[in-house]
């Protein structure tokens, strides 16, 4: 049977259903927690932010206007900037709410996502920690469906992700819409602040914005516990503007695929890829051959080789376009970084396996 949302949000101990663990009794602070100022709130919403102070705004005025009282909540921004623009939007949207709900600001100074949503999280004595991104809008019921959702003591919650597109995407615009079919993302994610301090937060070696909520999301799983869907804790994710070539930069983001299978081979290949990227590798391994034939005189050994790149670049390029914006920009676009990208991707798939003693699909 399900407790009720009441008090703290959070169901007592005792026995737990299957898939689920035992949460800190009503009104008594979980281990770890801070002390805490007058009544403790029931969820915190942290999210870390770098330099993006408009789109900050955008998101912390969804998250104040939540249709949740604002005594019941409290809102933990860390800036990984740090950036005085962006202290000064949280300072004045801390004045606007009049502390119901506060509106924190916190620094981590450089050190990566990961290590920001540890600095937020921690610095919370709430139950509950509400994960969103600041780029994201929160539906107006967010935070009262999000509670709503894990009000039965479950270990975690993932919400929904809406990424709006119109038209045929670009293949970044179609990046981004994978937030929607993914499992477990900060960009909406509910995990009780106990779990948190069992699996030790984010792990802080993840320095980029990739692998660090999966890695999170396994070691839940590894608990023995469930990560529930609370589909209608809603938060709307629009496509930001793009610099050409975007996804040439996004290859460095391999090396932590290595990181996450070390860490967890049987969870890696169950949810996240069973193979090596046969296409790259033909690739790469055909240009090398062509480079090798050419220095040792065998010319047409050398152009059916490059012949043999170009089709799987043509190819790599196709399944890119399918589906997708056709414009002429988009188009020479995608040519060009599909003629880059298996390059850059094995490059920081080895820089990767070295980094972390590892070999990886």
């Amino acid at each position: 049977m399900s407790a009720s949302l009441t008090g703290g949000g959070l169901p007592a101990f005792g026995a737990a259903p299957a898939g689920q663990l035992p949460t800190a009794a009503d009104g008594q602070a979980p281990p770890g927690s801070l002390p805490t100022r007058g009544p403790r709130p029931e969820v915190a919403v942290v999210m870390a932010t770098y330099r993006r102070p408009d789109m900050l705004r955008r998101c912390l005025e969804a998250v104040v206007g939540q249709s949740l009282a604002g005594d019941r909540y409290e809102v933990v921004v860390v800036d990984d900037g740090p950036d005085d623009d962006t202290r000064r939007v949280v300072e004045a949207m801390d004045a606007a709410t009049g502390g119901a709900p506060a509106v924190r600001y916190l620094r981590n100074v450089g050190k990566g996502p990961a290590t920001a949503r540890n600095v937020g999280w921690r610095a919370s004595a709430a139950p509950l920690i509400a994960f969103t991104d600041d780029d994201t809008v929160p539906d107006a019921d967010w935070l009262r469906e999000g509670l709503a959702a894990m009000s039965s003591g479950h270990a975690a919650a993932s919400g929904r992700v809406r990424v709006p597109v119109e038209g045929a995407p670009t293949d970044h615009a179609r990046m981004t819409q994978g937030l929607e079919t993914a499992e477990f993302v900060t960009a909406n994610a509910f995990v009780r602040r106990d779990i948190l301090l069992r699996v030790g937060g984010f792990d802080e070696r993840f320095k980029r914005a990739w692998r660090e909520d999966s890695d999170l999301h396994f070691a839940i799983l590894s608990l023995g516990a469930e990560v529930i869907r609370a589909d209608r804790a809603v938060v709307l994710h629009p496509v930001r503007p793009a610099p050409w070539g975007i996804s040439l930069g996004q290859q460095k983001n391999v090396v932590f695929d290595g990181l996450l299978y070390k860490k967890h081979r049987a969870l890696f290949r169950q949810k996240v890829r069973t193979q090596p990227p046969w296409l790259y590798l033909g690739i790469v391994g055909l240009t090398g051959a062509a480079l090798v034939a050419l220095a040792n005189g065998a010319p047409q050994a050398a152009g059916w080789c490059g012949l043999g790149a170009l089709l799987g670049i043509g190819r790599f390029a196709w399944l890119r376009l399918r589906g997708a914006s056709h414009d002429p920009a988009h188009v020479w676009e995608m040519l060009c970084t599909s003629a880059a990208i298996p390059f850059l991707a094995l490059w920081w798939r080895v820089v990767g396996a070295w980094r972390f003693k590892v070999i990886y699909p």
